[in-house]
């Protein structure tokens, strides 16, 4: 309650409210924080639990990740575990270093607890991921997820190429990888869903690590299907189920004036359908394929209903820059007390 009701609106505040400055400068005091001698200590202390449970051959000291998107380039990743995330995923990373979309390309949307997107995977390349994570003191104390995305002078039809490079960079480095296919903000990206593209893509880099494949919230029950297919067929490790959305659907009516922002949607509107779509990948496969369920989990209830629903482990973005550090902490208890 007290980050919500003064810190909060604090760092709103930041860069003039605009979110994407505001951001960057959390993730700038979070990487200071971490060389101070004691802070991360007496985070952890406050902040961590341990749930543990293993899934894809990867031991997690609890099922509460750090979705990919937050902290891209890896910069603050010893404070993630010091606030209690279980595992974290870094990126989406990209072949080549890109600057993304023109500024502005990130929105709160308050009253519905989301926030609308269209960064364009801005990153420093794999190359220089490789470089600050193989500088970082070992070990990080939880598992690292990173995610691969496509290059955006890369064409599509040489993408797989695109992903293996950005693979062989940084295969020494993850416990396991995500193929994100499904941002709506590269264009052409989300066409490697597709039975062709993804059969091709997961041909070529499921091996040694364990690889998942993240997908789009707006796909039909039939692509989906025919996704989680290829992830049997081809060995894949898991699903993570999803990624923003398109629709606007759920917005609050002091929102709807953003509804028209380009983007992917991202927070509470966006918890039913991927909730609906993590009980889909799980009953079309029995079981036979673990899930991180990610998208609209504010608290712990929304948790708890994604694991009923079929995930093993579950993923916080726009819930944690609303809750704030509390977030993890708590949803990790709920999946602690309920066996979820």
């Amino acid at each position: 309650m007290m980050f919500e009701g003064g810190v909060r609106r604090g760092l709103f505040r930041v860069g003039g409210g605009d979110a994407e400055t505001a951001h960057e400068w959390v993730l700038r005091r979070l990487a200071g924080m971490s060389r101070v001698p004691g802070v991360l200590t007496a985070l952890r202390r406050r902040y961590a639990v341990a749930a543990p449970r293993t899934v894809f051959g990867v031991r997690f000291p609890n099922p509460v990740g750090l979705a990919a998107g937050m902290d891209k380039d890896g910069v603050a990743l010893p404070a993630w575990p010091a606030l209690g995330f279980g595992f974290v995923e870094v990126g989406t990373v990209t072949a080549h270093p890109q600057p993304g979309n023109p500024r502005p390309r990130l929105f709160r949307l308050v009253d519905s607890e989301a926030v609308i997107n269209r960064m364009g995977f801005n990153n420093g390349g794999a190359q220089a991921l490789a470089d600050r994570l193989a500088a970082l003191p070992r070990p990080l104390g939880v598992p690292l997820g990173i995610s691969l995305g496509k290059s955006k002078v890369t064409a599509l039809d040489d993408a797989v190429a695109d992903y293996q490079a950005s693979y062989r960079a940084l295969r020494g480095h993850g416990d396991y990888f995500a193929v994100n296919v499904s941002s709506p903000n590269t264009p052409g990206l989300r066409a490697l869903q597709d039975r062709a593209h993804l059969d091709a893509l997961l041909t070529a880099l499921v091996g040694e690590k364990p690889v998942l494949v993240k997908i789009a919230p707006d796909l039909t029950e039939a692509a989906i299907a025919e996704a989680v297919e290829v992830c049997l067929a081809r060995g894949a490790a898991g699903v993570i189920a999803t990624n923003t959305t398109l629709g606007r659907d759920g917005l609050a009516p002091a929102d709807r004036g953003r509804a028209g922002e380009a983007g992917g949607l991202s927070g509470r509107p966006l918890a039913d359908r991927a909730r609906q779509v993590v009980a889909f990948v799980h009953a079309e496969t029995g079981g036979r394929l673990p899930i991180i369920g990610v998208g609209g989990i504010v608290d712990p209830d929304d948790a708890v209903r994604m694991f009923d629903a079929g995930a093993s482990l579950v993923q916080l973005y726009t819930g944690f820059v609303y809750r704030g550090p509390a977030l993890p902490r708590a949803v990790a208890r709920a999946a602690a007390v309920t066996g979820a």
